[in-house]
């Protein structure tokens, strides 16, 4: 027997929440999952023989969407049954969406969306599957299914748009989720996390992780991590406000520039932020005067760190062209000679591309001519 359910809100609104960039979209469905204790959360892409997207599907294995919340779920925006329970889920995990519009971002990668869930109804397992169509998007039509074998839901997204195409660069995706979750997967390192088989993990698409406490003139501390990415994707080199347990609240640009050869996430954790958050302070940036001093002193440690990293990368790539024999001057050789050499070295790899893959014996030559020029 099918059940309509009606969103207490107006169609256009709705619809606006569609109008999310795809990426932006699979985020909250994973949160989705994350909220209801997932400890395993697969991204797939249906793809046809033309590489085309037919279908997205978002596995679980959670709690499953509770039969006897489901009216609230699907039928009233704003009113998310997280905000009813508490900002923690039944396995104490931090929730993340309070306001009941992460669903609707399913319609940012297709216009049909289905979630097919299986819960606990006291000793028995329920299933049941929800529908909801981008043209009629006040209504969601509940259907009963056979029960399922265990918990869990997946989301099946149909009638797939043309940008959801930018998914199929999965070390783009890969990356982007890997930085979006990284503090989440530190805090609970038994959830596993998939796109497309490959694991989202921070240890993998990391270079490198370095702690700090950060300390304002009031005697104010936070935690400030930087993690370095080895590759370059959007929505890097930005720094993030995080809660006590790691939860993301908000993040803006850096305003740092490291260098064309650092890609980095910056997080400031600390138990403020949370109160800074329900206060609308940190969306003030500058303007607010606290959250101001928390972002000069965070940056003044990016700039700090990124000069020290800046000398250890140079030191080492110098360490390798002298055991490859490509490099003219000896390790502790200080002459005024070597400084100008370096200085030109410098200009040569930022103007260069692929320079630092060129063979010993090609960049030996390059460094040969450079030193007929220099004398």
């Amino acid at each position: 027997m099918t059940r309509d359910l009606r969103v207490q809100a107006k169609a256009d609104y709705i619809a606006s929440l569609s109008h999310a960039a795809p990426l932006a979209a699979i985020e909250e469905l994973v949160w989705n999952a994350l909220d209801a204790d997932a400890r395993e959360v697969k991204i797939d892409l249906v793809q046809n023989a033309l590489g085309g997207i037919d279908a997205v599907r978002i596995t679980d294995d959670g709690t499953g969407v509770q039969i006897g919340s489901v009216e609230r779920t699907f039928g009233g925006l704003g009113g998310s049954w997280k905000r009813e329970d508490g900002v923690v889920s039944a396995g104490r995990r931090r929730l993340h969406g309070r306001h009941g519009r992460g669903r609707f971002k399913a319609f940012a990668l297709g216009g049909h969306v289905a979630w097919n869930t299986t819960c606990a109804d006291g000793k028995k397992l329920k299933s049941y599957s929800i529908s909801g169509d981008l043209e009629e998007p006040g209504v969601f039509h509940l259907d009963e299914t056979e029960s399922g074998p265990a918990t869990g839901t997946e989301v099946l997204i149909t009638n797939v748009r043309a940008n959801a195409n930018a998914l199929t660069d999965a070390g783009w995706v890969v990356s982007t989720l890997a930085a979006k979750f990284a503090l989440y997967l530190k805090a609970y390192p038994s959830v596993r996390i998939y796109f497309g088989g490959l694991p989202v993990t921070p240890v993998i698409v990391q270079k490198a992780s370095t702690a700090y406490t950060l300390r304002l003139e009031t005697g104010a501390e936070a935690k400030f991590e930087v993690i370095e990415w080895r590759r370059r994707f959007p929505g890097s080199g930005r720094l993030v406000f995080c809660g006590a347990d790691g939860f993301s609240l908000y993040d803006l640009p850096a305003g740092v520039r490291p260098g064309a050869a650092f890609c980095f996430t910056a997080y400031l954790v600390g138990p403020r932020f949370d109160a800074l958050a329900a206060e609308n302070a940190l969306i003030m940036d500058e303007l607010n005067p606290e959250t101001r001093a928390y972002l000069d002193a965070a940056r003044k440690i990016l700039r700090d760190h990124f000069k020290v990293r800046a000398a250890e990368e140079e030191a080492s790539r110098v360490d390798q062209w002298i055991a490859d024999g490509s490099y003219p001057f000896a390790k502790d050789d200080a002459s005024a000679a070597r400084a100008a050499f370096d200085a030109r070295v410098a200009d040569m790899r930022a103007n260069l591309e692929g320079f630092d893959a060129l063979p010993a014996a090609e960049r030996k030559y390059l460094f040969g001519m450079l030193l007929k020029v220099e004398g």
